[in-house]
């Protein structure tokens, strides 16, 4: 039996498949719903930082007793994570440094978890049951079929203990499922947090135009309106990244998603003249030049992520200004290649505790961002407040209350005005 949510319907979209649309009408930054996770994982670098069953972060947090890996804002919070973290703890005890399963085996060894001992239709699905959402298993290339193997594998060498495993097909089924319905949840300037499953809010299909944002309150997903939707408007999310032009954006639709798009943007490709802006000389730039720096680019980006997590952040920095030195001599600085690989570079100097290097790339990028996506963008927003903390640890106040105040700004739509996120930040206000 199905449920349902006040205001949103299910329906056969076309060209899409499943798809949610709005009954009734909503105003930019209301709630259209929110739905807690069917599960959830806080990622492994983030432990000690954030209470393992309800991502709130503390200092001090109390540890858990006998794996001491394991963190909880209280013992309220412990007991209610017992059931999940008892499929890890003892393994963490006995594997020691050993334990390595990847977010996505830790991920469906909680949803294996809790289907055992699920009765009935749980609040995070009343449209559709974890069971019915994609898996694509057929679409899937070699790559992903040897993850898909090693991330089974790390499930039977890791959980085998707690858990009882299905056939090797539906094994994979549901991870692939995982693959392509998880969500990032991530923090206010978009560091991954962990990884969850809410099956209706995957039911929102994606365009390069969403009409509505997903952000998170804790481990609740919640779905606000950026533009104002009428009744029948189809509920649209972006699944990926929208900074870059249309090829770019379609081979990773195509690569993660199995889909091309052909919204409005794709079609017309209005913005991609201004995303691949060239720099401005006596003599015009041959098309050719043109294009031998795209595919120069698309190889840089490729190679910077492969080596994110290999070489040190010194090498990394080289890299990115390297790449960046090459690339302009036929790109503007507002090219979104130039743009991807300076905010590389600002997050290498972040880590490196350069704060007046990051800046002067945050800077630079704030200004093409805020053309460049959508309105309401969290990558926007992040950007205001990673300057503006970046501006206060250089003592220039007024910049970092000015910085704050176009993040909050942004934020008080995406998020809700209510949001915990809010509070911290006018607590940040007022403590300057």
């Amino acid at each position: 039996m199905t449920g349902n949510i006040d205001g949103i319907e299910r329906f056969d979209s076309p060209g899409k498949g499943r798809g949610l649309r709005v009954t009734r009408a909503f105003k930019v930054g209301e709630l259209l719903f929110s739905s807690p996770a069917y599960s959830y994982v806080l990622s492994a670098k983030e432990k000690g930082e954030y209470c393992e069953f309800c991502f709130n972060r503390k200092e001090n947090l109390a540890r858990c007793g006998k794996c001491k890996k394991a963190f909880y804002c209280n013992v309220k919070c412990q007991k209610g994570d017992w059931a999940m973290h008892k499929l890890e703890c003892s393994a963490m005890v006995a594997f020691g440094e050993k334990w390595s399963p990847s977010e996505t085996s830790r991920l469906v060894a909680r949803i294996l978890a809790k289907k055992k001992t699920q009765k009935e239709r749980c609040l995070s699905e009343k449209i559709l049951q974890i069971g019915e959402m994609q898996s694509h298993v057929e679409d899937i290339d070699n790559e992903k079929r040897e993850n898909n193997q090693a991330d089974i594998a790390g499930l039977h060498q890791f959980y085998s203990k707690h858990l009882d495993f299905p056939d090797s097909k539906e094994l994979l089924s549901l991870i692939s499922q995982v693959s392509c319905n998880g969500f990032t949840i991530e923090d206010d300037e978009l560091s991954h947090m962990g990884t969850a499953v809410y099956p209706d809010v995957a039911l929102i299909n994606h365009s390069c135009l969403p009409s509505v944002i997903v952000t998170y309150n804790r481990t609740r997903a919640e779905v606000r309106a950026v533009k104002d939707m009428k009744p029948g408007d189809e509920v649209l999310i972006s699944y990926i990244d929208l900074l870059y032009p249309t090829e770019d954006r379609n081979n990773r639709l195509r690569e993660s998603y199995y889909f091309t798009c052909d919204c409005q943007e794709c079609k017309t490709r209005s913005k991609d003249k201004v995303k691949l802006k060239v720099r401005k000389q006596r003599e015009p730039i041959e098309a050719e030049a043109v294009n031998a720096m795209v595919r120069y680019a698309r190889k840089t980006i490729r190679e910077f992520r492969a080596l994110k997590h290999v070489k040190t952040p010194s090498e990394l920095l080289e890299m990115c200004e390297q790449s960046l030195e090459e690339m302009g001599a036929v790109f503007d600085d507002s090219n979104v290649y130039m743009l991807h690989m300076m905010y590389q570079a600002m997050g290498v100097c972040i880590y490196m505790s350069d704060i007046e290097g990051a800046v002067r790339y945050g800077e630079k990028l704030l200004k093409p961002f805020s053309q460049l996506y959508p309105a309401y963008s969290l990558n926007v927003s992040s950007m205001y407040l990673k300057l503006a903390r970046l501006y206060m640890g250089l003592d220039r106040r007024s910049m970092g209350l000015s910085a704050l105040k176009k993040a909050i700004a942004i934020m008080e739509v995406a998020h809700g005005k209510d949001h915990h996120y809010l509070k911290e930040l006018c607590k940040e206000m007022a403590q300057q």
